[in-house]
Order: structure tokens, then sequence, then C-alpha cells
């Protein structure tokens, strides 16, 4: 049983680094996206 949980334990590590990461891409993506939007608005006036 305890190397199962140890398996176990190393996946959502391993999940949680990756999630991680997505989550910053994601941050960034939508700073990109921001910044883009802001830029054709300020040409658009």
């Amino acid at each position: 049983m305890g190397d199962i949980g140890f398996i176990f334990g190393i996946m959502g590590m391993s999940m949680g680094i990756l999630g991680f990461v997505f989550g910053i891409i994601s941050f960034f993506k939508v700073v990109k996206l921001e910044k883009k939007l802001a830029k054709v608005e300020s040409q658009g006036n």
C-alpha cells in the first residue's frame, strides 16, 4: 500500500507542477491579448 501512495503522491506533484506551468502560460497569453486589445483601441481612437 505504501508504494501505491508513493506513486499517487508523485503523480499529484507532477500534476501540480504541470498545472502551475499551464497557469503561468495562460496568464501570459491573457496579458498579451490585453496588450493587443489596448493597442487596437488606442489606434481606433
